[in-house]
């Protein structure tokens, strides 16, 4: 069985910015990453597929909606243990920090944000103990960077809505048992809708030949005239804005999740590169290998200081769409650097899955592009900066 060695770094001792609790929740998944993740990412990234298993263990763990209230069956957390979890969840892999982040950000926080209380009854508890999984439906075949364009229809036929229209790239889908679908009704107005497997035409189909985020699992989302109570609707959520702050709230884990693989990437070149010896000497003790580990490090340690500070706006609820998205941003281009940068040192030893280098790098080249491209994600810090919509 694969030993698990990761240290993580801290060379500005961002710890000593933490509580006691935030370091025990810390440790006690980074913990279990060791323990349930580590010893079987290599298979399940081979045989692309999701372990379901992971999902009550991360209810147990507090991962499940983190943040929702404990009368709902969260752990009631602030925000920066919420980007800890995700932090240590990705440094195991992409695929279960993204299973953690949908459930959590993208199913239960709209169901408490724009739920009835019977919904947040009926719902919640199940999707935090980890016993139903949850996905999300924004994006669309022909509506990617542009959600608002979405053609999916919802239409009130009197004693129930009919839901037509088709999701695709969505997390969890295959082993979803509800999804939160965002489609438009007669006004043209966004609104939300809780579907639930066994719906008549509803499907899930897997998207299959994928080479990032193997083992996750994807598909897509098809509703043929399915019937949906309206009592599935959420009340309180209405027009696009409605699950782009569901959206932030996800950006904001993949800034902290992605540290994390670029913290496993960097610790991993580094004791590879003080065991690998070369021309007679440990290679870490050359210029250029030298230079990448410094910037590195450099990168992972910024980037930790802004998570942290947009960790404590989020506690103050003075945290905007904007800072999130340069965080989010920042961390998958930082994190994609540093996992190439550790490839190299690896040498031919990067590629193989004796390492978990090549897998973040895989992973990262889909983390740089879901819940907002890294071009969208500019343009929004340009937006804001400049007060010019750049995208029309």
């Amino acid at each position: 069985m694969k030993t698990d060695l990761f240290q993580s770094p801290d060379y500005y001792r961002i710890d000593d910015l933490l509580t006691e609790e935030h370091k025990w929740i810390r440790d006690s998944v980074r913990q279990w990453v060791k323990k349930a993740v580590t010893p079987i990412i290599e298979d399940c990234c081979e045989r692309a597929v999701f372990h379901k298993a992971w999902f009550p263990e991360l209810g147990q763990l507090g991962c499940l909606g983190p943040t929702i209230p404990q009368e709902y069956g969260g752990a009631g957390l602030d925000e920066i243990a919420y980007g800890l979890m995700m932090q240590e969840l990705e440094r195991g892999d992409s695929a279960v920090r993204s299973a953690a982040s949908v459930q959590g950000s993208l199913v239960m926080y709209p169901i408490y944000l724009f739920g009835s209380e019977a919904q947040k009854r009926k719902y919640l508890p199940a999707l935090a103990r980890g016993e139903k999984i949850g996905c999300f439906g924004l994006t669309e075949p022909d509506h990617g960077s542009n959600p608002a364009g979405m053609t999916s229809r919802l239409t009130d036929r009197g004693d129930h809505l009919e839901l037509n229209g088709s999701k695709m790239w969505i997390s969890n889908a295959p082993i979803a048992d509800i999804a939160i679908v965002w489609a438009k009704d007669e006004n043209d107005q966004i609104r939300g809708v809780i579907v639930e497997r066994g719906m008549e035409g509803f499907s899930t189909p897997e998207t299959k030949g994928k080479w990032s985020l193997r083992a996750s699992a994807t598909g897509e989302l098809v509703f043929d005239q399915v019937k949906i109570p309206k009592d599935n609707l959420l009340p309180a959520a209405q027009g696009l804005k409605a699950p782009l702050q569901c959206l932030s709230s996800a950006r904001y884990g993949i800034a902290w999740g992605a540290v994390g693989a670029a913290m496993d990437c960097y610790d991993t070149a580094l004791r590879y590169a003080r065991e690998r010896k070369q021309f007679g000497r440990p290679i870490a003790g050359f210029q250029l290998i030298q230079k990448k580990l410094a910037e590195m490090i450099t990168e992972i340690t910024k980037a930790q200081l802004l998570n942290w500070r947009l960790g404590v706006l989020k506690n103050e609820n003075k945290a905007t769409p904007a800072q999130i998205s340069m965080a989010k941003r920042n961390a998958c281009t930082i994190a994609t650097h540093i996992a190439r940068e550790a490839r190299q040192i690896l040498g031919a030893m990067g590629i193989t899955g004796e390492y978990p280098v090549m897998r973040h790098l895989m992973n990262l080249e889909s983390v740089i592009t879901y819940e907002g491209t890294h071009e969208i994600h500019l343009l929004i810090t340009g937006e804001d900066i400049t007060g010019i919509n750049a995208f029309v």
